[in-house]
C-alpha cells in the first residue's frame, strides 16, 4: 500500500445500539412479514421475487449420506462424528446471519456447510466467529472447514486447500439515486469507499488505488468500519461513497432496504478470471477431496439448487466442485 494511500486510509470503530438496530431494521424488518414467522423478499437474477424464511424454524433441505465419499474423510474426523465448520460472525444476510430469535445462525453458507455434512455422514457443528479467527482456527485445526463466503486466491493456496461451490462476484453499493457508475479504477478516483479489512474487495480496491496513482489520478480514500451497521449509517449519511462487498450481500440489502443500489460490479478474481467461492481447509488435511465430492453429489441430486434458490443466489451457481483452481492473483499479476 503507497504512503499517500495508508495516509488516506481510516479505521472506525464505533458500535453503538441505534447503529444496530438500523442494521437489523434494513437486514430483517423491511420486507419481514410477522403473520408468517417472518420473511422478507428479495429480487431473484430473474426479477423474479424469492420470499425468504428469517424465522428460527429453518425447514432446512437436508440429503442422505453417501458411504463412498464419507469413507474419504480422514479417520480422525470420521472417529469424531462431527465435522467443526467455521463462518463468519460478521457475515450478513442471505450469507451467514441470525434468524428474528436473534440467537439461531441462518444463510446459504450453513445451510450449504449442513449438506455437505450430510453426504459425508458426519453432525455439523457450526462455529461463528470473526472473520480472522476463521484462518486462525483452520491454521491450529481447530475447525476442518471454512465455509464463510471464502474467495479462492493465489496467496490463501499456500496455506490452504479448496473446493468451490458458488461464483464470486463483487458490487459496489451507493447510496439510492447517487448517479454514480462504477465500471473500472477511474471511476473510484478520490472516492471514498468502505471495505472490509482482509478481503478479496480489499485487495482488489487496493490494487485499483495503485493503478490510478500510476495513471496519475488520484488514490482510492480506503475506509474501514467494525460492523456493517455503521458502514450503512456512513452511506446513508454521505460521509462514504461507496460500499465494496460481496454481490450478495448489497443484493439482499438492496432489495430490502430500498435506500441504496448497486452502482457496478466485478469479478472477485479481477477481469479476467471468474472468482469462485470455496469451502476452505488446511492445506493437505485430506479434506478437500471428499468435499468437492461432496459437492458433487448435492449438485447432482438438486439438494444445492434449491438451497441457493431459497436464499436467491440460483445466479452464483456452479456446475461442479473444482479443487484449488486458479484464484485472485498475488499482487494484481
Amino acid at each position: 500500500m503507497s504512503t499517500s494511500l495508508t495516509r488516506r486510509t481510516t479505521l472506525t470503530r464505533r458500535t453503538t445500539a441505534a447503529a444496530l438496530g438500523l442494521a437489523a431494521g434494513l437486514v430483517l424488518a423491511a420486507c419481514s412479514n410477522p403473520s408468517d414467522g417472518g420473511t422478507t423478499e428479495v429480487a431473484a437474477a430473474s426479477g423474479a421475487r424469492t420470499k425468504i424464511d428469517l424465522s428460527p424454524d429453518q425447514k432446512r433441505i437436508t440429503t442422505g449420506k453417501v458411504e463412498s465419499i464419507a469413507a474419504q474423510v480422514p479417520e480422525k474426523i470420521r472417529e469424531r462424528g462431527t465435522l467443526e465448520i467455521a463462518g463468519s460472525s460478521g457475515s450478513t444476510a442471505p450469507l451467514t446471519f441470525r434468524a428474528t430469535d436473534n440467537k439461531t445462525v441462518i444463510g446459504v453458507e450453513p445451510d450449504l456447510a449442513r449438506l455437505v455434512a450430510d453426504v459425508l455422514g458426519l453432525e455439523p457443528h457450526l462455529n461463528t466467529v470473526s472473520w480472522e479467527n476463521v484462518f486462525v482456527g483452520l491454521d491450529s485445526a481447530k475447525y476442518d472447514v471454512g465455509f464463510s463466503n471464502i474467495t479462492v486466491t493465489e496467496e490463501r493456496k499456500e496455506k490452504y486447500d479448496f473446493a468451490t461451490y458458488r461464483k464470486d462476484d463483487l458490487a459496489f453499493e451507493a447510496k439510492k439515486g447517487s448517479g454514480l457508475k462504477i465500471t473500472g479504477p477511474a471511476d473510484v478516483a478520490g472516492r471514498t469507499v468502505a471495505v472490509d479489512t482482509g478481503t478479496n474487495q480489499e485487495k482488489l480496491l487496493v490494487e485499483w488505488s495503485k493503478e490510478n496513482e500510476k495513471a496519475g489520478r488520484e488514490p482510492v480514500d480506503i475506509t474501514y468500519y467494525q460492523n456493517v451497521s455503521d458502514t450503512y449509517l456512513a452511506l446513508q449519511s454521505g460521509r462514504i461513497d461507496l460500499y465494496l462487498g460481496p454481490n450478495p450481500t448489497a443484493a439482499y440489502h438492496v432489495a430490502a432496504g430500498g435506500k441504496t443500489e448497486i452502482v457496478g460490479t466485478h469479478s472477485g478474481a479481477g477481469a479476467t478470471l471468474q472468482g469462485l467461492i470455496a469451502a476452505t481447509t488446511k492445506k493437505d488435511s485430506g479434506l478437500a477431496k471428499p468435499l468437492a465430492a461432496a459437492l458433487d453429489e448435492v449438485i447432482r441430486n438438486g439438494t444445492y439448487a434449491k438451497v441457493l434458490q431459497r436464499w436467491g443466489l440460483s445466479a452464483e451457481a456452479v456446475e461442479k466442485s473444482e479443487i484449488n483452481p486458479p484464484g485472485l492473483p498475488k499482487n494484481g499479476k
